[in-house]
């Protein structure tokens, strides 16, 4: 059994200010003044959810970054120097 990857969207209000958002979810996961306290709640779910990514989108919807946290599968991982 394959288990899906955690992910939060960092999206912009029509509102105002920023939501984390999970993909196909019903509500959001939070809602925040700020696009950083947005990603650092992101960050925070996806962390407290064993890790995963948060993809974060500029205020005309497209997607502009993605972080992954620990212990997510980091498709760029530094390598190590031995």
């Amino acid at each position: 059994m394959q288990v899906a990857r955690q992910e939060r969207h960092v999206v912009p209000n029509a509102n105002g200010g920023w939501d984390v958002v999970a993909p196909d979810a019903q509500r959001r996961s939070g809602h925040e003044n700020t696009q950083a306290a947005a990603i650092d709640k992101a960050r925070t779910i996806v962390g407290n959810l064993g890790g995963g990514e948060v993809v974060i989108h500029g205020r005309d919807g497209n997607i502009r970054d993605s972080d992954t946290v620990p212990p997510g599968n980091d498709p760029n991982p530094p390598r190590d120097r031995k």
